[in-house]
């Protein structure tokens, strides 16, 4: 019996252990790519992938709205900014309760720029239009968050 208690314990603490712990080492490089002018601090135009991440995640920005490499690298820290796996056969049919900026910035947490155009279709997927790697894309996301990009034609 003991036996038992301790081996679901075990899987319990692991069960409760984040899928991935960024280390300083990926958060420092993430910071370097991010913090493009060197300044410190992210401008509104370097911050919006890591904002919009933070309100997927429903993390705290700094209350002045300054995203500092210190209040950056404690979300980094936290896996604010991974970007979570995709479900088997995403994007997903399904009653889609998102609404379009929660979309968007689903979109813009992957690493989307320029997301336009989405509409929710019949099955329940925001469907628009992104620029993904630098490339027009056309972007899926669906009622459980899972963001799917494809080649624009």
């Amino acid at each position: 019996m003991r036996k038992l208690f301790l081996a679901a314990a075990l899987v319990a603490t692991c069960a409760a252990l984040p899928a991935y712990a960024a280390t300083d080492a990926d958060c420092t490089a993430m910071w370097k790519k991010a913090d493009v002018n060197n300044d410190g601090v992210l401008t509104d135009t370097e911050s919006m992938r890591y904002a919009a991440a933070m309100r997927v995640r429903e993390a705290k920005m700094p209350a002045d709205g300054k995203l500092t490499q210190a209040a950056f690298m404690e979300s980094c820290k936290a896996d604010v900014y991974m970007t979570p796996k995709l479900d088997a056969g995403a994007p997903l049919k399904g009653s889609n309760s998102f609404t379009e900026g929660q979309a968007k910035d689903r979109a813009i947490a992957w690493g989307a720029t320029g997301v336009n155009g989405l509409a929710k279709d019949a099955d329940g997927i925001w469907r628009g239009t992104a620029t993904m790697d630098g490339k027009p894309s056309k972007v899926a996301v669906d009622f459980k968050g899972n963001v799917v990009f494809t080649a624009a034609p």
